[in-house]
Order: C-alpha cells, then sequence, then structure tokens
C-alpha cells in the first residue's frame, strides 16, 4: 500500500518548520525528512513529533530533488508502517519537480503540496530582483533563478498555502496579494490530507500556459490585477518594444499569446519583479489536424474551446498583470498598440511572416521538431 506523503515547501525556514510541526502534531505517527543545503554539505534530519530522530550528513549521487526521494523510498522501505512522510523541501527547490518524481516511484501517494510564507516579508520578496545565489539561497552551483520567480512558481503549484509571522497588516496585505497571485488555491492553519490523490497531470494543467487558470480583474486595496484578453495577433517588433514597460510596472504577468510571425505557435509570457521569459509552449490546437485533437487532454481541448473562435481558432491573447496601483488604461492601450492594424490582417500568414522577429534569439523555433 502506498505511504501517503505531504510536501511542504517555501523560501522561509521558519514559514516551513511551523507547517510541519503543525502536521506532525495533526497525524500521530508521521515522520518528517528534511535536506539541508549549506556551505556544500547536505544535512539530513529526519524528525516526528517527538523531536529529532536522526540526523546525518549525506551524499546525494544526483541533483537534490531525485536524491531526496531516493533517500525517501529507501525510508519507506525501512518503515512501511509509516502513516504519513512529511518532505520539508530546501528553501530554494520548487515542487513540481519533487512532485513529478514522487508520482514515479509508485511507493508514495501525493497528498498535498503545501506553500508556507513569511507574511512579514512575502509582498517584498515578490518585488526583489535579485537571484537566489546573491543571498546564499541557490539550490545548486551556478543556479540563476531569481529569488521573486522561484517564490511565485512555490505559490502557484501549491494546493493550499498557510501564512506566518508578521503582524495584522503583514496578514492583510499578504492575503490580499495571494487572493490575485493564486486566487482558487485555499489559506488554511493545516493543511487537508483528506481528499483524493493528486494528479501530478492535472496539477500541471493548473500552471501551464494552455490550461493556466489565470486570475481575473480585481482590485483589493493596493493589489491590482489587470487581464488583457485580444484576438489580433501581435506585431512581433512592437511588442519587444514595449515588454520593458509592461515587466517594470508590474510585478507578476504571465498567460499565453501569438505573435503574427509565429501563427502556429502558442507562446508562454511569465515575468516575475522584472525578469520576464517568453517561451514556447507548443502548437496552437488550430493549428493540428483534427486527427491529432485526441492525443491532447480533455483540459486542454476544454481551454480551447473556451476561446474557440470560427476564423483563427484557439489563437488568443490573454495576459495578466498584477502589481501596485496599476493603470489599467495604461496598460492595455500599451498591449493594444502593439496589436496588427486592422488594414494588415487581411494579407496574412504570408505577409506577417516577413516581419522582423527580436524574439527569434530566444524562442529559435526553427530547431524544435
Amino acid at each position: 500500500m502506498p505511504i501517503p506523503v505531504a510536501l511542504v515547501g517555501g523560501l522561509y525556514a521558519g514559514a516551513r518548520a511551523d507547517a510541519v510541526d503543525r502536521l506532525l502534531q495533526r497525524h500521530p505517527g508521521a515522520v518528517a525528512i528534511h535536506h539541508a543545503i549549506a556551505a556544500g554539505r547536505i544535512e539530513r534530519v529526519i524528525r516526528d513529533v517527538s523531536g529529532v530522530l536522526d540526523r546525518a550528513e549525506v551524499r546525494l549521487k544526483h541533483d537534490c530533488v531525485h536524491g531526496t526521494i531516493r533517500e525517501l523510498t529507501q525510508f519507506v522501505r525501512r518503515s512501511p508502517d509509516t502513516p504519513l512522510m512529511i518532505i520539508d523541501l530546501w528553501d530554494s527547490v520548487e515542487p513540481r519537480p519533487v512532485a513529478e518524481a514522487l508520482a514515479r516511484t509508485g511507493r508514495l501517494r501525493l497528498t498535498c503540496v503545501h506553500t508556507a510564507l513569511d507574511a512579514e516579508h512575502l509582498a517584498v520578496d515578490l518585488c526583489r530582483g535579485d537571484r537566489l545565489c546573491d543571498n546564499g539561497q541557490a539550490a545548486t552551483p551556478g543556479d540563476q533563478r531569481h529569488l521573486a520567480e522561484v517564490l511565485a512558481r512555490q505559490i502557484e503549484y501549491a494546493t493550499s498555502l498557510s501564512l506566518h509571522g508578521g503582524d495584522a497588516d503583514d496578514t492583510e496585505l499578504s492575503t490580499a496579494v495571494l487572493a490575485h497571485l493564486a486566487p482558487h488555491t485555499p489559506i488554511v492553519a493545516v493543511p487537508d490530507l483528506t481528499g483524493r490523490v493528486l494528479d501530478v497531470h492535472d496539477l500541471a494543467e493548473r500552471v501551464d500556459p494552455a490550461t493556466a487558470r489565470l486570475p481575473a480583474d480585481r482590485q483589493t486595496g493596493e493589489v491590482t490585477t489587470v487581464v488583457w484578453h485580444r484576438l489580433r495577433p501581435l506585431h512581433p517588433g512592437r511588442l519587444f518594444e514595449a515588454m520593458e514597460e509592461l515587466v517594470t510596472t508590474t510585478v507578476r504577468s504571465r498567460g499565453r499569446f501569438w505573435l503574427a510571425s509565429r501563427h502556429e505557435r502558442m507562446l508562454a509570457w511569465d515575468a516575475v519583479a522584472g525578469a520576464v521569459s517568453v517561451k514556447d509552449a507548443g502548437p496552437w490546437l488550430a493549428a493540428l489536424p483534427e486527427a491529432a485533437w485526441d492525443l491532447v487532454s480533455p483540459t486542454r481541448r476544454a481551454a480551447a474551446a473556451l476561446d474557440w473562435n470560427p476564423i483563427i481558432g484557439d489563437r488568443v491573447q490573454h495576459l495578466v498583470f498584477t502589481g501596485p496601483d496599476l493603470d489599467r488604461d495604461r496598460i492595455c492601450a500599451l498591449l493594444d498598440s502593439c496589436l496588427i492594424d486592422q488594414g494588415d490582417i487581411l494579407p496574412g500568414a504570408a505577409a506577417w511572416a516577413r516581419y522582423d522577429d527580436p524574439f527569434a534569439p530566444v524562442l529559435n523555433l526553427e530547431d524544435r521538431a
């Protein structure tokens, strides 16, 4: 019988420890395993509600994620009657690769992905442009990820969130921020482990650009979310020139879009704290032969149906921007100015392909199968 596993992650060690302690107290017999990385050393700590059961320096032959899973499965073999395993992830480890590695073992049953957050620091850290390596939180040598991007992924992939520390004002602001970034994710004192076993494919579809459950337009105090939803294609050069303003005047933005010069490909927009990534997310469903539609998930087909247009299919501009006191009219006007002019639509793809495309060095779609 697979052992239930709860993932607890987040950049804040104190918040994670608090969340793990609550789970240990709620579930008698549960055991938590944590790998701490410091000064090139990896220390494994196993504990239960009574305290530390084992502490040892270990060598993970591969990356931290797969090494943790390997050690966990070895522990399960030695203690097959453990009612609950809690993986206390190290600061900057993102939960998705761990969850997907867990699913491949067949020995473990994922029950929750929980992110514990520090209410005092959350809002500020989402705006920080520094890299993890600059403050000692890099997971591996050469880790160039930004602190804010990791924090955003930890929040948006989780099935539940908790807030720790800070005062009432910190909690109020953090709650407002989370309502914009992860509006469908509950904020709880202790994660609920009584639901169905989590399917990592379902978890991935909650955040992948083609199927993501993006936030809606809303205003909560100073926090604003602006949704830009259009049908006309974007001019690659105009959008490239507008990107700096769009990214530097907002805190978090994401979504899917299409360029006139790449009309068959869905592109993914992902930006936080001034760092932006544009990636190829595969073909639009409308660009595939109908016989291939059965090869994509029902969720993908449902998402495409919501955006379907008889002329352009599921091609859509759907970008979401969040930040303090955003100028909704300015953001929408700027993006609208990047759209292909009405008169330029008639020439169609043959003419669009001749546009200069400053995204080419990044996307390099020619090398894709």
